[in-house]
């Protein structure tokens, strides 16, 4: 069947999806016989729509899937959406109109149930239109029964395990989202402030001046510290200093902690200003203050500052000190302050109830589990080991929210007892269900747990949460560990060492057996994209623009791991590619007709050269997307398919097609042999890559004859046809072919233009010059070619001389 003239991306992509899903080109088969891929896929946040980033590390990994299908392997490539966290709940309050904290949180659950199930499908549909090929029929939201199941359990084993605790603690909160954060949610940003050097009374009758950049927690002020080296303060150890606008006096204290060379050198310990403070509450045995709410105003503790909001105190508190003359100075100083990563509020830290994993005992066994897992590239493991290493406090799993999945925990009102559910019992809302159980005090009066589980402590379930949509026992056995975890290299500390560490903790063992990390898509400039500044590039219209195709195609230009600027005229060079490869398959296949589908007894030596460097190819590209190097396979198809296939082998062997006279018909089957297994090799290699284009050439010619439903179940390339002797024989006459094009456009004469003659010189034997004479008499249009042997030591390859 003949290739229409031109390729509608438009038409034929919203075509081959709709015929993969109703076909089932990607489901995978539990019954199979077949060796299992299984791929840990990351659950996109429903919060908006798919980013270009979201386009570009989702197409490198579904890159890797399709080959590993393509090589015969049962794929099990489930999808997700990881819909229970902070992004989510801050989506549906912006599309509502809403604040879930001051809705019943029963109310504010179905609405965002509710939204979720209305938005869910258009939000999916953008990941089947980058052409991702996973089985959308496993599939999961990590807010629905089946997770809260999981992620309960999890909860419950690790409690029963004594590695999960409550405590009031210090600990860092975000008074925007007015909730606990996990140290892996902190992001460190540059902020201008000033450092204000203020004056204290003290009890040996001297003012002692401490510089701070948090004047506004003056009121929480319970001890101050300087270096026990410091000679400059050193008098002041074991004196007392009163606190400004209070009758309070606090002690003077040596700490070696304390940095000499940073402002005055004299700390001012408050409670809190970050996790130094928490440390030497502990360190010193001091009674904290507690002077800020949770929404970051400050309580009657605060004293005359009462109700300000910490930014506004900040100005309070100097403006009192200024006119009490307690300002030295102020310095304006740039610093990097610790925020919230979802809303980049500056935390605080405050004495809350909270429940953690207890883990920093295991840092070691952490670190080993990383060596055995296989890691695409190797130097993303140290960022793992880094974050590890860096650790200094247990994860906090509790969040303050409306909607998550709830901690499945009661606390007794007789005893105060907490009383944690029964497996049975899963899912559980402690706020609306009740214990089917007596307290240990016999008690039945209880009081539901409000927190919500961390959302990270559900997506790091996502290897079991997918494989439990099986019952099959033995099936998931298969299945885990499972043999992929793709994903980008800024979440490495949030989802990657958290799966590690709950797989650790239920299943002892490493989660998966291979890692591909991808890097970032950049603006033009290398920029992070980002709504504020302006520089957001949305692939739904790039798509449209161009075709997913395209954007793949982009997609493949960088390594593994690393960042990629996006310029949009790698998407014109992949529609350049697309229409290359349209028209070059019409003119292949257009000479196909009469070809009997078989090899030929013999090849002619220009057949046996192009299929010896294609089996280069196929040989290189297969052992380049087994590295998952897919960047590598992308760029030399391409060469080949441009220089080695359309500007050389299609217009050497052109007239071994078209003039029947002049070649028998061995001579054109083997040509026809040739066109036939290059076009279909090279649509195969570039299927992982552009799938839609691949697809619609398979199925107009190829299916017919391969039987395979659909080029992406069809078989990776295999092909051993190297041959040393025709590659020399064929370079040759390439050379000749390229020296006699270049001496026409240099005198701006047609390709046809016919030639005086050609002097070529080589080290091919003049038998098979003889070979590829005619060859080269119709490609140049020149019958008058003289060869020459050039000796075998000679300097020089081939020496060509054209007379125009």
């Amino acid at each position: 069947m003949e290739l229409p003239q031109k390729y509608d991306s438009k038409v034929s992509e919203p075509k081959w999806q709709k015929f993969w899903e109703e076909e089932g080109i990607y489901k995978f088969d539990p019954k199979s016989k077949a060796e299992i891929y299984s791929i840990d896929t990351p659950p996109p946040t429903v919060s908006g729509s798919m980013h270009l980033g979201h386009s570009f590390s989702y197409s490198q990994q579904d890159f890797i899937a399709r080959f590993q299908r393509m090589l015969g392997k049962n794929v099990f490539y489930p999808f997700g959406t990881d819909d229970n966290g902070l992004a989510t709940e801050r989506l549906i309050e912006k599309m509502k109109n809403v604040k879930g904290q001051f809705m019943k949180r029963k109310e504010f659950v179905k609405l965002c149930l509710d939204t979720l199930k209305d938005i869910r499908p258009d939000f999916v549909q953008d990941w089947k239109s980058i052409g991702l090929s996973a089985d959308f029929n496993i599939f999961y939201t990590t807010i629905n029964e089946h997770c809260q199941r999981i992620s309960q359990k999890s909860f419950l084993d690790l409690y029963k395990a004594g590695r999960i605790y409550r405590k009031r603690s210090p600990f860092m909160w975000c008074p925007e989202c007015q909730t606990a954060i996990a140290q892996v949610e902190l992001k460190d940003k540059e902020k201008d402030s000033q450092l204000v050097y203020m004056k204290f009374d003290t009890s040996i009758g001297e003012q002692v001046v401490i510089a701070t950049t948090r004047p506004e927690l003056l009121p929480a002020c319970v001890a101050i510290h300087v270096h026990p080296d410091d000679k400059r303060h050193r008098k002041f150890i074991g004196a007392m200093a009163k606190i400004p606008f209070s009758d309070r006096q606090v002690k003077i204290m040596a700490n070696k902690d304390v940095a000499m060379d940073f402002g005055s050198g004299v700390v001012y310990h408050c409670t809190f200003g970050d996790m130094d403070d928490v440390k030497w509450i502990e360190e010193f045995s001091i009674e904290p203050i507690e002077i800020m709410n949770k929404n970051g105003t400050l309580n009657e503790k605060a004293g005359r500052f009462k109700d300000l909001h910490v930014k506004k105190a900040r100005a309070a508190v100097i403006n009192a000190l200024e006119e009490e003359g307690r300002i030295e100075k102020k310095d304006p100083i740039r610093h990097v302050a610790n925020v919230h990563e979802r809303c980049e509020t500056e935390i605080e830290i405050l004495m809350t109830d909270q429940w953690f994993i207890r883990y920093l005992d295991l840092k070691e066994e952490f670190i080993a589990l990383g060596k055995k897992m296989k890691w695409h590239p190797e130097h993303m493991r140290v960022r793992y080991e880094n974050w590890i290493n860096g650790l200094k406090w247990d994860w906090c799993i509790s969040r303050q929210r409306h909607f998550g999945i709830p901690i499945p925990v009661w606390y007794c009102n007789g005893c105060s007892q907490a009383v944690p559910a029964e497996e049975k019992e899963l899912p559980v809302d402690p706020i609306e269900d009740k214990p089917h159980k007596v307290c240990k005090c016999g008690s039945k009066d209880f009081v539901g747990e409000k927190d919500v589980l961390d959302t990270w402590a559900t997506s790091s379930l996502t290897p079991q949460i997918a494989i439990s949509l099986f019952k099959d026992k033995t099936l998931q056995k298969k299945l885990f560990p499972m043999s992929l975890r793709p994903q980008a290299h800024d979440i490495i500390t949030f989802w990657l060492f958290n799966t590690t560490v709950k797989s650790y903790f239920h299943e002892k063992s490493v989660p998966w057996h291979s890692i591909m990390i991808s890097g970032w898509a950049l603006d033009p400039h290398g920029k992070k994209m980002s709504k504020s500044k302006g520089n957001v590039i949305h692939p739904q219209e790039m798509i449209k623009k161009y075709s997913a195709d395209c954007l793949r195609f982009w997609a493949a230009g960088s390594r593994l791991g690393d960042d990629l600027p996006f310029m949009e005229k790698d998407l014109v060079t992949g529609q350049k590619f697309v229409t290359k490869l349209w028209n070059a398959s019409r003119f292949a296949l257009m000479h196909l007709e009469g070809y009997r589908f078989s090899k030929p007894k013999e090849l002619h030596v220009i057949d046996r050269w192009i299929l010896s460097r294609l089996s280069r190819l196929v040989k290189g590209s297969t052992e380049s997307f087994m590295d998952y190097e897919y960047s590598r396979t992308k760029l030399e198809t391409e060469v080949f398919f441009w220089h080695t296939f359309c500007d050389n082998y299609l217009e050497i062997v052109k007239d071994r097609i078209y003039n029947k006279e002049k070649w028998d018909n061995a001579e054109r089957e083997s040509a026809q042999y040739t066109l036939y297994t290059l076009l279909l090799h090279i649509l195969k290699l570039m299927a992982p890559i552009m799938p839609y284009v691949t697809e619609e050439i398979y199925q107009h010619y190829f299916r017919q004859h391969e039987k395979p439903k659909s080029i992406h179940l069809s078989g990776w390339p295999r092909l051993d046809m190297i041959d040393g002797h025709a590659e020399k024989i064929g370079d040759f006459a390439v050379a000749v072919v390229e020296h006699a094009r270049k001496a026409k456009s240099q005198k701006s004469l047609s390709l046809k233009a016919p030639l005086k003659s050609i002097t070529a010189k080589g080290k091919i034997s003049k038998e098979d010059f003889k070979g590829i004479f005619r060859d080269l008499e119709a490609a140049v249009t020149c019958s008058n070619i003289i060869y020459e042997k050039l000796d075998e030591k000679h300097e020089k390859e081939y020496e060509i001389l054209i007379d125009l």
